[in-house]
């Protein structure tokens, strides 16, 4: 599996580091109870990255070598590196229904990069749809097609599917919403 790329052209507005969280941010630490490759639980409070959608625990991909591994692992484990290396804050942008939805940027260098950017544009992560199966947040979808066409992350994978489709499918036949 190539390893995750930071594609520095790919991310949001680039800002100077700081020592201390802005005011309205908090820090993403890397004890929290991580759910997924999107989300964790952080005492007693449900958080989820705005506009982003990793694979789905217990969903498959087949690596190079013929293996079956489970694709929301990996975008779980890619993840926590993030958290653990760049030490990201977050600022909520919305809750609903318990969950409390952030954005957040990692600090690599001097640089504050959007963490779910980061997470996309290594192909680790997928922009999140809505119920239209529009974007949430549409410089996500565009990042997400450069990961694909690229080869990058988990897209260097045939049988690697959008998190979204599979979403849809079960919606379709009464299972979870999107």
């Amino acid at each position: 599996m190539k390893a995750p790329a930071l594609f520095l052209s790919l991310t949001a507005s680039l800002m100077p580091a700081a020592a201390a969280p802005p005011d309205g941010y908090f820090e993403l630490k890397s004890g929290v109870m991580l759910e997924s490759g999107d989300s964790w639980q952080d005492s007693g409070r449900h958080f989820r990255l705005f506009g982003v959608q990793a694979c789905l625990r217990g969903t498959v991909y087949t690596d190079k070598s013929g293996a079956r591994r489970d694709c929301g692992e990996a975008s779980l484990v890619v993840f926590a590196a993030y958290i653990a290396d760049t030490h990201p804050v977050c600022a909520q942008v919305a809750q609903s229904a318990g969950t409390v939805f952030v954005s957040c940027y990692a600090t690599i260098g001097a640089d504050r990069l959007d963490l779910a950017n980061l997470l996309i544009s290594s192909g680790f992560a997928f922009a999140s749809l809505d119920e239209r199966g529009l974007p949430h947040h549409t410089p996500y979808a565009v990042v997400e097609q450069a990961a694909r066409e690229k080869k990058i992350g988990l897209w260097q994978f045939d049988d690697v599917q959008h998190p979204a489709l599979l979403l849809g499918q079960r919606a379709a036949v009464g299972g979870t919403s999107p």
